[in-house]
């Protein structure tokens, strides 16, 4: 009974060590498998990185537009002229003016991917010379903006900040 015993410990042995090797192999063909699409250049999606420097004038009583102009560069050798539109109202007075502007994209596959509407909600007080910054979406695109202003502004907004090609 002994040898039987041993002889049936050695092929279970032997056959755990078998099915090691083939979960092993199923696993890596899996892996693989599931790493092939994300691999694949065709798959696979370049981005890039974008910035914008622009100059923009807003005027505010309870309703707050503005107008600027701009221009994005992409690190991918993309570049366009832009002109920037502000609308949105709030409990918000004042003029203001930011001058050297600069924003800074998510990354994109494409320049074209930038252009549209963003949602903005901003609360504000300044006089004279003041600093900005602020964050805005478009879908999966987020725009910070930073810039230098001058003017004198109350209040609270919210509105759509647009960047159309010129």
């Amino acid at each position: 009974m002994g040898l039987a015993f041993a002889y049936n410990r050695g092929e279970v042995k032997g056959d755990a060590i078998k099915m090691k090797k083939q979960i092993g192999s199923l696993v890596l063909v899996g892996l693989v498998a599931m790493s092939g699409p994300v691999l694949s250049p065709a798959v696979a999606k370049e981005t890039t990185s974008c910035e914008m420097e622009f100059d923009f004038v807003s005027t505010a009583v309870f309703y707050k537009k503005g107008t600027g102009a701009g221009t994005v560069r992409c690190d991918n050798g993309q570049s366009a002229e832009v002109k920037i539109k502000f609308k949105g109202g709030g409990l918000t007075f004042g003029k203001d003016e930011i001058v050297d502007g600069k924003g800074r994209f998510s990354e994109v596959a494409d320049i074209s991917e930038l252009f549209g509407g963003y949602a903005v909600a901003e609360a504000s007080a300044g006089a004279q010379k003041s600093a900005a910054a602020q964050a805005m979406w478009n879908g999966d695109v987020s725009l910070s903006l930073t810039g230098l202003g001058k003017g004198v502004d109350v209040g609270f907004s919210f509105g759509k900040f647009k960047i159309m090609p010129k």
